[in-house]
């Protein structure tokens, strides 16, 4: 974990924050495609040198199980900072619908054994994977109502560890940010999650989805503007609460990648140019015969294992 305070982790935010083209629109999103009630995220690092084999093996899971009546989606998260690595990020609903989830996927490792040959040669290509879940805090973020995440091609991922007892110091600075980005009507949406199991607690997610990587560069011709938004007192609030509350944070940003993603057609029909893919032979007749190449979650079948 790489560690700063709290001025270095609202600075690393807000530079993810810059302009109107973020992943949003005019309209509010619908409920298939905005930031999802629970969170199901699984993190996988990976020998040096393996991103292409786990490509082509993560290519083949998601396309092969176009032809299966899988029981969630999931959005792949490429890292472009950070070791490398990469996030399975699964939207769900409610609790009831992961532990479906995990039943159902259950049932498919069962009748395909095939299916757990394939995720195992993607594990030997890891260093390291851990699941945690988390649920959205709707009293935090900013527009949130606005994130359209078909549109999004980049995410920004920050964690935030705090010490104990200082959950609530963490949603002051975080409305006290929200509060300067209204007054200069920043059109920057981000959303934050506050992590359930998986992770020590008190721990937050926040995800800042990005459009194109240029909208970082306007954030120099905002900053003054923020700062005097912000206001003395604020600031000054705000550098307390790194002092007192935070113990750790990490900002990572990763490319969405279509090709190894799963979604759901309703959601890929917003943004067909990008979400569609041409069918693959190879996955048709692994498809046919019952070997998918892999499953969503990565992790979801260890998970029901335990």
């Amino acid at each position: 974990m790489k560690t700063t305070r709290l001025v270095i982790a609202l600075m690393a935010l807000s530079t993810a924050h810059l302009t109107g083209s973020l992943a949003q629109t005019e309209k509010p999103a619908s409920a298939a495609t905005a930031p999802p009630k629970i969170l199901l995220l699984v993190h996988h690092q990976f020998k040096f040198g393996s991103e292409s084999a786990r490509q082509r093996l993560e290519v083949g899971i998601s396309r092969a199980c176009d032809h299966f009546a899988v029981p969630n989606s999931w959005i792949d998260l490429q890292s472009i900072t950070g070791p490398p690595d990469a996030l399975s990020f699964d939207p769900f609903d409610s609790f009831e619908q992961v532990e479906t989830a995990f039943l159902v996927w259950e049932q498919l490792f069962a009748s395909h054994p095939r299916l757990t040959q394939l995720q195992e040669q993607i594990r030997a290509l890891e260093t390291s994977e851990s699941t945690l879940i988390a649920v959205r805090r709707d009293d935090l973020g900013y527009r949130v109502n606005r994130i359209d995440l078909r549109k999004a091609r980049f995410m920004r991922v920050q964690e935030v560890r705090l010490g104990p007892g200082h959950e609530t110091d963490f949603v002051e600075a975080s409305k006290l940010l929200s509060a300067a980005y209204e007054k200069i009507d920043a059109d920057m949406p981000w959303v934050v999650y506050q992590a359930n199991v998986g992770m020590p607690t008190p721990s937050f997610l926040i995800f800042v989805p990005m459009h194109a990587l240029k909208e970082n560069d306007n954030y120099l011709a905002r900053a003054p503007k923020l700062r005097e938004a912000e206001g003395e007192v604020g600031f000054d609030r705000m550098q307390q609460i790194a002092r007192d509350a935070y113990r750790s944070t990490e900002s990572n940003l990763y490319y969405v990648s279509p090709e190894t993603s799963h979604v759901l057609k309703e959601f890929a029909a917003g943004e067909p140019a990008f979400w569609s893919r041409k069918p693959s032979s190879d996955a048709k007749t692994s498809a046919t015969k019952g070997t998918p190449k892999g499953a969503p979650g990565k992790g979801a079948e260890e998970k029901q294992k335990q």
